[in-house]
């Protein structure tokens, strides 16, 4: 069997999860420095998070569909043509980011005020919106610095930037938001400079690779990012619309809800790093014409995913009357929380699975099956079983039976595209 040495793979996974998990953690200490100005900048910077956090989780086609682009190319022995996919992605980063940049400032008083009301909440999150807006073309250089980074191996550098910035940025908030008095802006400002920190180390990475703009490339990466779009949506349908269901069901379930739903979160970039580590090993497999190499990663990486998963629940399973007191001590989201707690344990083995798999064919470039697999598994499983929760008070049993169902039917769709073999396409390019 062809196989990947354990060293290799957690050399390349162990470095990408301080990447995926820093800017959810610099957000924690975003949000615990701003939280001692009141509640009013607190909101605000809840409600500018949020749109923020929807722009880039939609555009992360940045870094995953150029991974799997430059994997191929990485695999084939042409390493400045995978570059040169840095390269190009770097230039449609700029392109959208400016984009957005320009919409953003048009519409972020009608967003914060359709988020917040029309309240001192409301007018905070529009200032801090304008400003942290500015730093969103920093944000989509990273991800793609990343993505190229990733597919030619070199998990370690993508570590240092992105450490680089978030490390300026925790010394500047409070420093800004406190020390110089500016407020809820200081906390704005301190984001734009540290992704601004970020995004220059990802571009001085691709000095002597400069080229212009290069109509095909961009093309097809927007064609992997049309399918990436797709499905990001559907994920975040039903993760929004459960939310709502558990706010109209109770206060408690509502906060049980959030607890689980961010634990879950967390596992899931846990898991991501193995996926990276997939992504990469397998797309340079096809790209060096090795498919039967690739399909050994597959089941690799597979088993592994299940090991881990099996662990990770093991550990929370024996944590549940211990941690969700670390989160909460109201005594109704206490009550609430087994409900949904035992099926966030035992999906994890599963998930495992599901997250190494995505990973495959993320290196495969098999993105347009992941966009149906994902749209299909949302809209017979997990959005129906949402809803019917609400209709008949099934409450957060209901909700996390759909989540359930819904990686389930993942599996099923996954396992059955390893077994076609169809995924594994050699060649430099798909």
């Amino acid at each position: 069997m062809d196989r990947a040495s354990l060293r290799q793979i957690l050399g390349l996974a162990v470095p990408a999860l301080p990447v995926l998990a820093a800017e959810p953690l610099y957000l924690l200490v975003d949000t615990a420095v701003v939280g001692h100005l009141g509640g009013i900048q607190l909101g605000a910077l809840g409600i500018g998070a949020v749109v923020l956090a929807q722009l880039s989780t939609q555009l992360t086609f940045l870094s995953y569909g150029t991974t799997a682009r430059a994997a191929r190319l990485h695999g084939a022995g042409r390493g400045a043509e995978a570059a040169a996919e840095g390269v190009q992605a770097t230039w449609l980063a700029v392109g959208l980011g400016l984009a957005l940049v320009g919409v953003g400032q048009l519409v972020a008083g009608p967003v914060a005020r359709a988020l917040a009301g029309s309240g001192e909440v409301a007018a905070a999150a529009e200032g801090w919106l304008r400003i942290a807006l500015c730093g969103v073309p920093m944000v989509l250089i990273t991800l793609a610095g990343n993505g190229w980074m990733r597919g030619v191996q070199d998990t370690r550098r993508p570590l240092r930037f992105v450490l680089a910035g978030n490390g300026v940025s925790l010394v500047l908030c409070p420093t800004f938001v406190h020390f110089l008095d500016w407020g809820l802006d200081g906390s704005a400002v301190a984001n734009v400079v540290g992704q601004t920190v970020a995004a220059v180390l990802f571009l001085v990475a691709l000095r002597g690779h400069a080229q212009p703009p290069r109509p095909r490339v961009v093309l097809a990466q927007l064609k992997l990012g049309r399918d990436f779009v797709l499905r990001s949506l559907a994920m975040q349908a039903c993760f929004l619309s459960a939310a709502a269901v558990a706010a109209r069901t109770s206060v408690g379930a509502v906060g049980a809800h959030q607890v689980v739903l961010q634990l879950w979160t967390f596992l899931a970039l846990v898991l991501d790093s193995l996926a990276i580590a997939a992504q990469s090993l397998v797309g340079a497999a096809l790209g060096a014409g090795q498919a039967k190499r690739a399909r050994d990663l597959s089941g690799q990486f597979a088993r592994y995913g299940l090991i881990f998963g099996i662990a990770l629940g093991a550990v929370f399973a024996g944590l549940s009357h211990v941690l969700p007191r670390a989160f909460t001590t109201d005594p109704a989201v206490l009550t609430e929380i087994p409900h949904a707690w035992w099926f966030f344990v035992a999906m994890q083995p599963v998930a495992g699975v599901v997250f190494a798999l995505d990973g495959v064919l993320f290196g495969a470039g098999d993105i347009a099956y992941l966009r149906t697999a994902t749209l299909a598994s949302a809209l017979v499983g997990f959005l129906p079983l949402i809803w019917l929760s609400l209709a008949f008070d099934w409450g957060l049993s209901g909700i996390w039976t759909g989540l359930t169902l819904f990686i389930l039917l993942r599996l099923i769709t996954l396992l059955a595209r390893m077994r076609t073999g169809h995924w594994a396409v050699i060649g430099a390019t798909r």
